[in-house]
């Protein structure tokens, strides 16, 4: 099984990783290089989050690429967010806390935003559609490993805040934020991790 290619930080070559060893091997870095990321390389990773499975075949997933001053939109959304929590700090004290809000946007060279976008399919179920847009992020992460990035899956309360949804421009009632995907060469070891046995989590149901 194979991702098609050698790791590699060339933007002309494929990456290439046994998708086996890319599943156990990837990992969530959370601190990467401001080296910029190629446009190209990022368009495979999308092309490669866009292999999910999904029913019906909806596609129910957009994503919003920020790089650059395009961060500036994620920034104010953080800033948004954390002002309508702090309604009675002063001036001055809240800017200089609104900045570092800001600056949570500019973590890495790129940020990814998966946002789960209801199809028009009848027949699509809600669960199904949101754990397709989620397994398209995975496959995401997995490329981007393949490529000897470093990516982090950031979640959390903030993605369900309507002020961080109308930052990003979506849809009130008809779309979502899945992930925000910071993505860069890494600039720290990968963590160790280990899983419980998978006999501890496995039920077999044999004739």
């Amino acid at each position: 099984m194979s991702m098609e290619s050698q790791v590699t930080n060339n933007p002309g070559q494929r990456a290439t990783m046994d998708v086996l060893d890319a599943i156990r091997t990837r990992r969530s870095i959370g601190r990467v290089k401001s080296d910029p990321v190629d446009r190209a390389i990022i368009e495979e990773l999308l092309e490669a989050a866009s292999w999910a499975p999904n029913h019906f075949n909806s596609q129910p997933w957009r994503f919003i690429v920020m790089t650059g001053e395009g961060r500036s939109v994620l920034g104010e959304g953080y800033a948004n967010v954390a002002k309508a929590g702090w309604p009675e700090m002063g001036s001055e004290e809240l800017e200089e806390k609104l900045q570092k809000e800001r600056a949570k946007a500019y973590r890495s060279p790129v940020v990814i935003a998966a946002i789960y976008s209801k199809s028009d399919d009848a027949r699509a179920v809600y669960a199904e559609e949101l754990a397709a847009s989620q397994a398209a992020v995975q496959n995401l992460l997995l490329a981007a490993h393949a490529h000897g990035l470093g990516a982090i899956w950031r979640s959390g309360e903030l993605m369900f805040n309507p002020l961080m949804r109308s930052a990003l421009g979506l849809t009130e009632g008809q779309e979502e934020i899945v992930a925000l995907i910071y993505l860069g060469y890494p600039d720290m070891a990968p963590p160790t991790q280990k899983r419980a046995s998978i006999e501890e989590k496995s039920v077999w149901l044999e004739g």
